[in-house]
């Protein structure tokens, strides 16, 4: 071996030995661990579960709401005129026939009798709205968005308000229904016609009286929630405002963290562990405060689950034009 080729030789081995001297096998960074793994163990525990959602409105002069068929049938309206001033009774308006008993629909005392929403004679289902009325006074309407409406409609049993740097919280009493409403109508008002000749003529007028007037159509609305503060709140027209709901409520409820759940709206799936097994089990949820979720059923609650939960499969995957793969 000639002394350049050893020269090499000695050289490269004293880039080897440098280095592995260094400071041992090279140091990496171990990479996140990837959904399924179980990080950590939880059982499920009980406690009260209320939950909550906020809405933003607004102070309204008169706002205008929806009344809705109390039962499923034909509907029947009266022929209502518009009153001299703000009733403080209720004001009947509609009847709902249903095998031969009658269901009356009412304006509440304080509020003024708006117009149909739906043709004399016509079949509607409960909960439809069927007649719009105004609120003689002030009220806080808040705008809802379509996919809030399903959470919201079961949700107005207890709603706080509060005004923002004004009062509140104090309850708010929910006018009539959520639902967006149609362009209300005023059935027409018929037209004296002049008596015929050869006829009796209609006697002399007396002095001129006030007519009454008609209803007017109303406007369409949005899905929006209308309720009104009680007398002692000071309110001013266009104030800010802010408008709590109970969505639901839950005593002594089954829970575990949402972190432990795969799966939302009623059905979820988690994972058990058991002899260092782990088996994916499917639950009923119900409730949530965005911490915990209620299980209905699936648990008997003395279960240890991994966190993070379960890791669904993935769906079918498919092209740009929305067709399923073929092939291998």
């Amino acid at each position: 071996m000639s002394s350049k080729h050893l020269a090499l030789l000695c050289a490269l081995a004293a880039m080897a030995a440098t280095a592995c001297s260094a400071s041992g096998p090279g140091e990496t960074n171990p990479d996140l661990a990837p959904r399924g793994t179980t990080m950590t163990t939880v059982k499920p525990s009980r406690q009260d579960l209320t939950n909550k959602m906020s809405l933003t409105g607004k102070v309204t002069m008169n706002p205008m709401f929806g009344l809705v068929a109390p039962i499923a049938g034909q509907v029947r309206f009266f022929d209502v005129k518009a009153p001299s001033g703000t009733p403080t009774k209720p004001t009947r308006v509609a009847t709902i026939w249903a095998n031969g008993t009658p269901t009356y629909v009412e304006v509440p005392a304080g509020a003024v009798p708006g117009a149909r929403l739906v043709d004399d004679k016509a079949t509607v289902s409960a909960g439809m709205p069927i007649y719009s009325a105004k609120h003689g006074a002030y009220g806080i309407v808040a705008d809802v968005a379509g996919d809030q409406a399903y959470k919201i409609t079961d949700a107005l049993a207890e709603v706080q308000a509060q005004i923002k740097n004004g009062p509140g919280p104090f309850p708010c009493a929910v006018l009539g229904t959520i639902a967006a409403l149609p362009a209300g109508t005023v059935p027409e008002v018929p037209t004296p016609t002049e008596p015929k000749p050869g006829t009796d003529q209609p006697k002399q007028p007396g002095p001129p009286t006030q007519q009454q007037e008609q209803p007017k159509p109303t406007e369409p609305t949005g899905l929006r929630v209308v309720c009104t503060a009680p007398a002692d709140v000071k309110l001013i027209n266009g104030a800010a405002a802010t408008l709590e709901l109970v969505t639901g409520k839950a005593a002594n409820a089954l829970v575990v963290p949402v972190e432990a759940v795969a799966g939302t709206q009623g059905k979820g799936k988690v994972d058990v562990l058991k002899n260092g097994t782990r088996t994916t089990t499917d639950v009923v949820l119900g409730l949530t405060d965005g911490k915990v979720v209620e299980v209905k059923s699936g648990l008997n609650g003395d279960e240890e689950l991994a966190v993070p939960g379960p890791n669904l499969p993935d769906g079918p995957q498919q092209n740009q034009d929305g067709v399923k793969p073929t092939g291998p």
